[in-house]
């Protein structure tokens, strides 16, 4: 049954996505600005009222809920493998500089502003809580996760669990998902190599 809530699979190839898994579901009311320069990976679910724009890459089984801003511009917001965003989460490359050493926002031409822009990295199994903020640069460990209403502005080192304004690691994170990650990508291997063969 066609759920209505989401692009059918033929609009979604008439995006113009630079890439496009299978099986991946986009909200409607969500928006997508330069589709030529966003990859989405298999199993992909972007959630009700989101902005995914510029430079974006999303791999496989990665979730982004309602009300997230993902702002890639030019260098780029990479989201690996089973990472997600809670929430209400904005992460973003690049940003103006709010010093007072030069004028803001779009509406002013680029030789009076002043931009910071750096690649953001989210590794896999980062899990980023609701209403949360990532800077440029930002370079997220292998699942690393962040409490609600953080502001991450520097790296996270792998398997932490971070909290606070800023940021700060509080303790380790548990690995067992790995073990369910390896159960989960078997079953799913052998059923598509059932499809694929017509269930013979």
């Amino acid at each position: 049954m066609i759920d209505a809530r989401y692009y059918e699979q033929h609009e979604l190839e008439a995006m113009g996505f630079k890439h496009l898994g299978a099986k991946v579901q986009l909200a409607r009311t969500s928006r997508f600005y330069m589709p030529e320069y966003i990859s989405l990976g298999d199993y992909c679910i972007v959630d009700d009222f989101c902005v995914i724009s510029g430079n974006v890459s999303l791999g496989r089984n990665v979730h982004i809920a309602h009300g997230c801003r993902v702002i890639g511009g030019r260098e780029g917001i990479g989201m690996a493998d089973f990472s997600g965003l809670a929430f209400g989460v904005t992460v973003f490359a690049q940003s103006d500089d709010y010093s007072g050493t030069a004028l803001t926002n779009p509406t002013v031409p680029m030789e009076y502003r002043k931009i910071s822009r750096a690649r953001v990295e989210l590794g896999r199994h980062v899990i980023v809580g609701a209403q949360s903020v990532v800077f440029p640069g930002v370079l997220m460990g292998e699942g690393s996760s962040v409490g609600s209403c953080s502001m991450v502005t520097k790296s996270t080192e792998p398997w932490g669990i971070y909290f606070g304004v800023p940021a700060r690691r509080i303790r380790g994170r548990k690995r067992d998902l790995l073990e369910l990650e390896e159960r989960y990508l078997q079953i799913d291997a052998e059923a598509r190599t059932t499809n694929m063969s017509g269930g013979a």
